[in-house]
């Protein structure tokens, strides 16, 4: 393989896959990034067996073929090199020699043929829509998986598709979050599918909020977006997530409507003398008035009150303090609305009464 490739399209390229490679393998090629140098073009593929991504980038190709070289130390390389300098990749042996300018580096590569692949799914349910759609559903929910749970089935995201409506869903079984977009998947049967933590999470780095489309390729075991030049393909978690319209309380008897980011900010500053570990704050609803109040240990104390507007009997309630923020975070509205039952049942966070994303939050005891 010898090819000439800008340090520009090259940096992109590879940035676009390094986020897969575990810096820690069981496999030594995993450490590695496949590069399938093909006419004009360059592919280069990254993978830890769980999860792959594929990067394109515009070459003058000398001779084809592939090779395997270190990820980290490619990308390092790369990055620091001039902006706009022209780079030569001469593969030879074990070894790969990149060339700029007065510069030159050797690196040992590895047989691409030891190189995993996961392919192509084919026969799958295909479904098109803009990236910033996508985007925002999962932007709504992803801080609401579970991270390294025993209930392995919580360390994602379930997507939930019928004929009319896309719906992401996250819950780590103390709170969740959900939200949907309402669009002709052209989908005759009704499908749920988990995504690994890590799949949501590279899908939401590599997104762009545009209204270029992305393809999804959903099959049993497998998901998979086709980003123009860039390509993400992911096993599913294999397991039956709960039942999370179940969890989504009615309507409640009593119903708060404040400024959202009045109340995020007097959170923000309530959490500072919260419990470390517990998080908790106490929220007090009467009269108008909504009073915020935590302590901890050392036996200090912060106190917030706001003017709201609330309608139903006087309520005292506490909640974990970072899952309130973490709701009214991704909210983009200037109000937003809780409805609560009483001081034992989660409070249901919304934009509005008509808003496609809801956020439940199971109470504690204080």
């Amino acid at each position: 393989m010898k090819i000439q490739v800008g340090r520009n399209e090259l940096l992109t390229a590879v940035q676009a896959v390094i986020g897969v490679v575990e810096r820690r393998q069981t496999l030594p090629v995993l450490s590695n990034l496949l590069l399938d140098a093909q006419k004009d073009e360059l592919v280069i593929t990254g993978t830890d067996l769980e999860l792959e991504l594929v990067s394109r980038a515009v070459i003058k190709c000398q001779a084809s073929g592939k090779t395997t070289v270190p990820a980290r130390k490619l990308f390092d390389i790369c990055r620091g090199l001039p902006e706009g300098a022209e780079l030569t990749l001469d593969s030879s042996g074990d070894k790969l020699t990149l060339k700029s300018g007065r510069s030159r580096f050797t690196l040992s590569t590895l047989k691409p043929d030891e190189f995993p692949s996961m392919g192509t799914v084919s026969g799958g349910k295909v479904i098109r829509l803009a990236k910033k759609d996508l985007r925002e559903l999962l932007e709504k929910t992803q801080f609401a998986m579970a991270n390294q749970d025993v209930r392995y089935y919580l360390n994602g995201m379930l997507l939930h598709v019928t004929a009319k409506r896309l719906r992401a869903v996250a819950t780590d079984g103390h709170r969740l979050a959900m939200s949907e977009l309402n669009k002709d998947t052209k989908q005759k049967e009704e499908t749920q599918l988990i995504l690994p933590r890590k799949a949501v999470l590279e899908l939401m780095r590599l997104l762009e909020p545009t209204d270029v489309e992305v393809e999804l390729r959903l099959s049993d075991t497998q998901f998979q977006a086709d980003l123009d030049v860039i390509r993400l393909t992911s096993k599913l978690i294999d397991g039956r997530f709960p039942d999370y319209e179940r969890v989504i309380p009615e309507t409640g008897d009593r119903r708060m409507k404040a400024n959202r980011e009045r109340v995020r900010a007097a959170l923000s500053r309530a959490a500072i003398l919260s419990n470390e570990k517990f998080r908790g704050v106490r929220l007090q609803l009467a009269d108008g008035k909504l009073r915020l109040s935590t302590h901890n240990p050392e036996h200090e104390e912060a106190e917030e009150e706001l003017d709201v507007n609330y309608t139903g009997a006087a309520l005292e309630i506490g909640f974990n303090v970072n899952y309130l923020l973490d709701a009214l975070g991704v909210m983009q509205s200037e109000d937003f609305q809780m409805e609560l039952k009483g001081p034992d049942a989660s409070g249901l966070l919304q934009e509005s009464a008509t808003s496609s994303s809801k956020y439940v939050v199971m109470p504690m005891r204080l």
